[in-house]
């Protein structure tokens, strides 16, 4: 594996978040390092389609957080990095009131593209699976 950024840590991502949009549906990283990165979101009404349960769109953005800050670890100085394909498949349902964890790891870290996979877990059931490339830029 190529060499890390080890100043991208849980509490940059804190402060990074902070008023953006994943920062604003709650996720949280609580931990990075050079082979994964762990993180939580607690289900509320904001995460919520109509129906009650956990929308698409948030499962998708709470995975694809996970995996940008396990890219940003892994950037060259200087690059910078978008996600060009992505895929999940929702396993579980989750409502209001359940905390989400995930585990992201990459699958391939290159000079041009990252593979990353996110692994989406209601308590101990996997809930969802995640993989995404990323370019860098």
């Amino acid at each position: 594996m190529s060499s890390t950024n080890k100043a991208i840590t849980v509490e940059v991502s804190g402060e990074r978040l902070a008023g953006t949009f994943p920062g604003n549906l709650g996720i949280e990283l609580t931990e990075i390092s050079d082979e994964l990165v762990r993180g939580r979101m607690h289900v509320d009404k904001r995460h919520l389609h109509p129906m009650g349960y956990v929308h698409g769109g948030a499962w998708v953005a709470f995975a694809d957080t996970v995996a940008a800050w396990g890219t940003l670890r892994h950037l060259p100085e200087g690059r910078g990095f978008t996600t060009v394909e992505l895929k999940i498949n929702v396993l579980a349902s989750a409502g209001e009131g359940d905390e989400l964890t995930a585990v992201g790891e990459p699958l391939h870290v290159g000079a041009r593209t990252h593979v990353w996979q996110v692994k989406v877990f209601r308590g101990e059931r996997l809930a969802a699976h995640f993989v995404c490339t990323q370019i860098v830029l």
